[in-house]
């Protein structure tokens, strides 16, 4: 079977695992989800490659916070479009109050493809260092300088490895 042309993939985050959706393109494309994976570098990587081999290409959407940011950079790295959404520029039905990781993973699928998404600015790996280091006392800072192990695999901060962490400043 030959590549499609183009999906949408949503990664809705959360700390152990991340919800994963697809959106095909196109009008009538289907809309589904795939699954949770961890929240690893290597299973991101892994299921972006997975997609590769049926889609040409990969508009992929992550909700903004302290791994998502991360996230998008490394799906950059990896040489794919990549959109980071403030949770608060999502639009959401009315009436729709039930949240869950595999509901909110589809709907920014669905709404990628739509256009519907505003993406925010993702800071490089410089400059959210500076941020975090330069702030008075932020809990972040407070954290990766007490125990540079104790970062999330996916930090922004470290963007995604602990070993070259500074360790105070």
């Amino acid at each position: 079977m030959g590549a499609l042309s183009e999906a949408f993939v949503a990664f809705d985050v959360a700390k152990m695992k991340q919800a994963v959706a697809v959106a095909e393109g196109g009008r009538n494309g289907e809309v589904r989800f795939l699954g949770e994976i961890e929240n690893r570098s290597a299973a991101i990587e892994r299921t972006i490659k997975k997609l590769g081999k049926r889609y040409d290409r990969r508009h992929v959407g992550f909700e903004a916070g302290p791994t998502g940011y991360g996230l998008c950079r490394q799906v950059r790295d990896l040489g794919h479009d990549c959109m980071v959404v403030a949770p608060a520029l999502i639009p959401q039905r009315s009436g729709e109050r039930v949240q869950t990781n595999r509901r909110d993973a589809v709907t920014l699928a669905r709404l990628h493809r739509a256009g519907e998404l505003t993406g925010v600015w993702v800071p490089d790996v410089v400059m959210r260092r500076s941020a975090i280091w330069s702030g008075p006392g932020t809990p972040e800072r407070t954290t990766c300088a007490a125990n540079a192990s104790s970062c999330s695999p996916s930090c922004c901060a470290m963007a995604g490895s602990t070993t070259g962490a500074v360790t105070g400043p």
